[in-house]
């Protein structure tokens, strides 16, 4: 069975975008538009990698992180950041949230592959 990937932006086209390469890569991918809409649907399913924006209307990534690892069943789910935010100190702020990597905007879709590939597989 295909590795389930949920994907949080609140850009349509990097929803697209992304669930478009990762398609094309084998993953099952499942779209939210916000932080509250990605940790509802968390709640009702299981990934095997979240990939969310950092700004975003009702909630940004970094709550939603923290929101996700509050959980048992994603304490340890790995959680990319995808953003424009390429700060240091945002980085430092991904990280301490529980966040496993970082990638910048605009992003390369084979880049964006070997990295999910590298994560989970």
């Amino acid at each position: 069975m295909a590795k389930s990937i949920l994907t949080v932006d609140d850009s349509a086209s990097i929803r697209q975008m992304v669930s478009f390469t990762l398609k094309g890569a084998g993953y099952s991918v499942t779209e939210a538009v916000d932080g509250k809409q990605g940790l509802e649907k968390a709640k009702s399913g299981r990934f095997d990698l979240v990939l969310t924006d950092q700004n975003m209307p009702n909630m940004d990534g970094l709550t939603l992180i923290k929101s996700l690892r509050a959980l048992p069943a994603y304490s340890r789910t790995p959680i990319l950041v995808l953003t424009t935010e390429a700060g240091a100190a945002m980085k430092q702020q991904g990280k301490a949230a529980g966040a496993t990597g970082w990638l910048v905007k605009p992003f390369d879709p084979q880049k964006l592959i070997d990295v999910v590939k590298k994560v989970i597989g």
